[in-house]
């Protein structure tokens, strides 16, 4: 990868200085980079192909502050900011603001993983391989819109300058989306992209901080949206208590079952999509007025029950039965291939686990989680420290300590919704995959349906599944066809010039 430092500025808040002795056999004061930056920017230019076209591209790295009531710096929150440096009229290019999870995690997994102009080296179904690296991705959304990565506080270098800042400031639900409302804005001024469409992206817990900042943005800082991708999206704080929770997770463990060839010949041979409806129809309308009844259940229906969902999971009726009809999500990993020797991944089963025993209620450790840090962690380091240069001796923390959270009051889901209402411009996409388990397609569906009981928004709401699982890019038929989709989204979500905001 060819590269030219342009630019590097920097404001710090705490040093680590170290005498070294010289070539005169003194000592000389040098200053090493394990500090806290609030203020920083380095820019390098690169080019990529994309759908066969070169893409000249500039990537701008740092820290922007977060600011308190005072106006005083109290964290500096780590970005990388992808620009097409042959667009020189920015106030129709789009901008796409793109956060991850955990809720403590960095941005690394989408941008090296899914849109961004370098991606990790992995094979086609996304499993780890050596030498660790990058190469160029040709399918990066980077040809259509530019991108911003941002790491909230304790993920990836960002940091609060002391640790007599309070926590409480950044962990939470609400609090989080307050500092990172006040960040974007102080962000798009900055890069002078006040005029350009702008989409937030966001995956896993990702889902639940860009569902809150839609509306907050428009209360805070004035900022209209035109569109919100939610990648694996979590509840949205949708209640879901009871039979409904029990019941949703049945087309889950259906796909996961066709996946691993544990359903019976008559749904085996079905393509996957094909039979998906039918487990649906039968989540709603059978099973969950099912669970409903409780203790009033006859046992011949129970049993009608626990035979079907059987036929549609791939565990036994025995211990369908032995769990009353309810199969907790950590017994099905372990339960499917006990047979086998093997469990299965939580964000995505497609990946298999070995425990210290085939007995017990839950698998020993998530493998799908520990092959992704496998591949991603080097590659990361790699390419902010090495291919970028940003120097620094601080932990880039894939997951960095924001507990505890405070999930309370979380009604991101009614704040999506009421911002879609308020702006007649804001489109929705979800993208969800078949064999996740811990943020399943049809609970995202399920969030679609209660976000809009009234069907006003239907239009500018739409899912897409895929044949993966949560990080649904790792799989390069699904990382293309994925970028399509935002492709297509995006220009979509762009009014033609002149086309007023109304209903």
């Amino acid at each position: 990868m060819k590269k030219l430092l342009l630019l590097c500025t920097g404001c710090f808040s705490t040093l680590l200085v170290i005498a070294q002795p010289n070539q005169t056999g003194g000592n000389k004061t040098e200053v090493i980079n394990k500090m806290v930056r609030t203020d920083s920017s380095m820019t390098i230019k690169n080019q990529i192909i994309i759908k066969g076209q070169p893409v000249p591209y500039t990537a701008n790295f740092g820290t922007l502050p977060v600011w308190d009531e005072d106006g005083k710096a109290i964290a500096g929150i780590f970005y990388t900011y992808y620009e097409r440096s042959d667009v020189k009229d920015k106030t129709s290019r789009p901008l796409i603001i793109s956060f991850n999870g955990g809720p403590g995690t960095a941005s690394v997994w989408m941008e090296i993983g899914y849109t961004g102009p370098r991606i990790l080296n992995i094979d086609d179904e996304g499993y780890p391989l050596q030498p660790y690296g990058l190469k160029d991705n040709p399918y990066s959304i980077l040809d259509v819109a530019d991108i911003v990565y941002v790491d909230p506080v304790n993920t990836g270098f960002s940091r609060t300058i002391s640790k007599d800042i309070p926590t409480t400031k950044f962990f939470g639900v609400n609090e989080d989306i307050k500092y990172l409302a006040e960040w974007i804005g102080t962000f798009v001024t900055r890069k002078n992209r006040w005029a350009s469409p702008k989409f937030l992206i966001g995956e896993s817990y990702g889902t639940t901080r860009v569902s809150g900042l839609a509306l907050a943005l428009q209360e805070s800082q004035w900022m209209y949206l035109n569109g919100v991708i939610l990648v694996s999206p979590t509840e949205l704080g949708i209640k879901r208590d009871g039979p409904i929770g029990q019941a949703l997770m049945l087309p889950y463990y259906s796909a996961t079952a066709w996946y691993h060839k544990k359903l019976a010949p008559a749904l085996q041979q079905k393509d996957l999509t094909a039979f998906l409806p039918e487990v649906e129809d039968f989540t709603v309308n059978q099973l969950l007025p099912a669970l409903a009844k409780g203790n009033t259940l006859s046992n011949a229906e129970k049993k009608q029950i626990a035979s079907r969902m059987s036929y549609y999971s791939g565990l036994s009726e025995t211990a369908i039965l032995q769990q009353n009809l309810v199969i907790p999500v950590s017994f099905y990993w372990k339960e499917l291939l006990r047979d086998e020797g093997y469990t299965i991944g939580r964000l995505d089963s497609r990946y298999k686990g070995i425990d210290r025993k085939d007995a017990g209620e839950r698998p020993d450790y998530n493998a799908e989680l520990n092959s992704w840090l496998h591949s991603f962690t080097p590659a990361i380091n790699m390419y902010l420290r090495e291919e970028l240069g940003y120097k620094t001796d601080l932990k880039y923390n894939m997951f960095g300590p924001v507990y505890p959270w405070n999930n309370n009051n979380d009604r991101t889901g009614e704040n999506l919704r009421l911002a879609m209402a308020e702006n007649p411009y804001l489109y929705l996409l979800v993208q969800s995959g078949y064999y996740d388990g811990a943020c399943d397609y049809f609970n995202a569906k399920y969030n679609m349906w209660q976000m809009d009981p009234g069907g006003k928004l239907k239009e500018r709401m739409t899912w897409k599944g895929f044949r993966s699982g949560h990080m649904m890019y790792l799989r390069k038929e699904d990382l293309i066809t994925a970028n399509d989709q935002l492709r297509e989204f995006i220009k979509k979500a762009i009014p033609k010039t002149g086309t007023p905001a109304k209903y």
